[in-house]
């Protein structure tokens, strides 16, 4: 049977495509590392209620003058008029006063400061725990999709949902975007989309394995094939469909989760990706090395 994409056929460069991902990744990692969030070390965020729309790099040059060298500042507030000061020093009354009084006196108006101490104890044992529950999750899947499936489809489920962890925090560290406590719910939530997204294929996979029994190669080509080619527009329609809303959230969800909303959308998309081009292609490999060895034993 001819098939109009042959996934397996393209198996060694989805497997280039994807090594070079996580190469670069790993390497921006090293390199780089992540743009760490206040809610990782200890310092103070300064809401700067300015009450109209603010020019970023006029209300940076305020702080610039007043001593601060490239001051990290973002803008909030339905109407952008929030100016967002995070810095890793603790400031004093004496530095929060000496701020007010300086954007009150450039602005000509009263305006209000509400300062946040931020202890990095808390953040820190919020990513301990998101790693420990990831391990769990890993656990998990592997022991349940063994007993429902077989284990090479576990261990094929758990490097897919590795392989997206590792790319939407890559791309955090390559485009270095903040990494705050909202960052780490967004790759939780990637997690479970990506393993229920490849259990699905996979459930398709087996029925094709219980229905054309492979004896060589080429069965087993075609069981996979067939299997992605028949829930390949359900993952497609699936994926866009959380992508849009993604998008919308980027778009209009306001600045306290654009991070969410972008490490989402990395997220969903790498774990369409590897759901089709990755774990599948992982099992077949292993499943034919498998009945090799299988047929060289009969052989003996």
């Amino acid at each position: 049977m001819t098939y109009k994409f042959d996934f397996v056929k393209r198996s060694k460069l989805f497997f280039l495509l994807s090594g070079i991902v996580v190469v670069l990744s790993m390497v921006s990692l090293f390199i780089q590392g992540l743009n760490l969030g206040i809610d990782f070390q200890s310092g103070s965020r300064l809401d700067i209620a300015v009450g109209k729309k603010l020019d970023v790099e006029k209300e940076k040059k305020i702080l610039t003058d007043l001593g601060y060298k490239h001051p990290n500042v973002r803008v909030g507030g339905a109407e952008q008029d929030l100016l967002i000061f995070r810095t890793d020093q603790v400031l004093s009354k004496e530095q929060v006063q000496k701020i007010k009084g300086k954007f009150s006196q450039i602005h000509k108006k009263e305006i209000g400061i509400q300062e946040q101490v931020v202890d990095p104890i808390i953040g820190r044992e919020l990513a301990k725990n998101a790693i420990i529950s990831v391990l769990v999750a890993s656990l998990a899947i592997i022991i349940y999709v063994t007993i429902r499936f077989e284990y090479r489809f576990a261990i094929a489920a758990v490097i897919s949902l590795l392989y997206d962890v590792i790319f939407t925090v890559g791309m955090f560290s390559v485009l270095r975007l903040e990494v705050d406590v909202v960052f780490i719910a967004a790759i939780l939530t990637i997690v479970g989309y990506s393993v229920n997204d490849t259990i699905v294929i996979f459930d398709r996979i087996r029925e094709q394995v219980e229905r054309i029994q492979p004896k060589k190669w080429e069965d087993l080509v075609r069981v996979v094939n067939e299997g992605l080619h028949h829930t390949l527009v359900r993952s497609i329609n699936t994926v866009l469909t959380v992508v849009f809303a993604s998008v919308m959230l980027y778009l209009f969800g306001g600045e306290s989760i654009s991070n969410f909303s972008l490490a989402l959308l990395f997220g969903l998309i790498s774990g369409a990706y590897s759901s089709i081009f990755v774990a599948s292609q992982i099992w077949i490999y292993w499943k034919w090395h498998s009945m090799k060895k299988g047929k060289e034993k009969l052989a003996s």
